[in-house]
């Protein structure tokens, strides 16, 4: 994942994430460039609201025990179903999560973009990455084994409780998301997703990128996106430039999230 200035990466000692991930990303070894104005490069780490709360002599012993790793964009960093036996600590760049219907049908989950701490779940339960991690961005990654992980979380009261606040977060989304998936028309869950989005950057201004992506996260296929994405143009309730929306009136935008508008379904 993009590195950060003056870093290379050193070779951990976990042989084991080495073995599972070869071909994954490059290993090197840490040899920072170090002035009195460049910060250590275990301060990385106090990025990632996880660990935020952490003192130096903690965020430097966490810096140690993991591996760094750099992924071009459009590599996997970890499959659904395969063991999660490192915590993946996104330090820069974004990442996709993936996974597959059935039927055979891709369902994007979300994107991430860090510093943030991915798929703690598949950690904390041992079952496994719930989806198939992908690099959207050229992105780098330290990887803490799940060991020194659980252990923060019994340790570390400001850890636990973050913890426990992102998994009450996404179950809440998740909820969210299966309802809009099972009760609102096209036109509506677009109109959702891009108020969402807009209240979360607090910006006018979405991120599109493809429509196969973000029909794969809407669960829709892309025809219907597209067709969406026509009618609230068409309507002037958004601006369609390349790989962004943008939303001149929210509150106008928001009347559309109910599915009554005729046509939308």
């Amino acid at each position: 994942m993009g590195g950060a200035g003056g870093e290379a990466f050193r070779l951990g000692a976990e042989g084991e994430f080495h073995d599972q991930h070869a071909g994954d990303g490059t290993v090197g070894r840490v040899s920072p460039s170090v002035s009195a104005d460049t910060p250590p490069p275990y301060a990385a780490l106090g990025a990632v609201p996880l660990l935020a709360g952490l003192g130096a002599d903690r965020l430097r012993e966490l810096w140690a025990a993991s591996v760094r790793r750099r992924h071009p964009a459009g590599q996997v960093l970890g499959h659904a179903g395969a063991p999660a036996t490192h915590l993946l600590l996104l330090l820069r760049g974004t990442v996709a999560a993936t996974g597959h219907t059935a039927a055979g049908r891709t369902v994007r989950h979300g994107e991430w973009t860090g510093p943030r701490a991915l798929d703690k779940v598949a950690v904390i339960d041992g079952l496994g990455h719930t989806a198939t991690l992908i690099a959207v961005t050229a992105c780098e990654v330290a990887a803490l084994p799940r060991d020194r992980f659980l252990a923060l979380t019994d340790d570390v009261a400001s850890v636990r409780a973050h913890v426990l606040r992102v998994l009450a977060a996404e179950a809440r989304q998740q909820q969210a998301r299966f309802t809009d998936a099972a009760t609102l028309p096209a036109e509506a869950r677009l109109a959702a997703w891009l108020l969402a989005e807009v209240a979360a950057r607090r910006d006018t201004v979405v991120p599109l990128g493809t429509q196969q992506e973000l029909a794969e996260h809407l669960g829709l296929s892309r025809v219907t996106v597209n067709r969406a994405l026509h009618r609230l143009r068409r309507d002037g309730l958004i601006d369609v430039a390349r790989r962004t929306v943008r939303v001149p009136a929210p509150e106008l935008l928001r009347l559309r999230t109910s599915g009554a508008h005729p046509g939308t379904a």
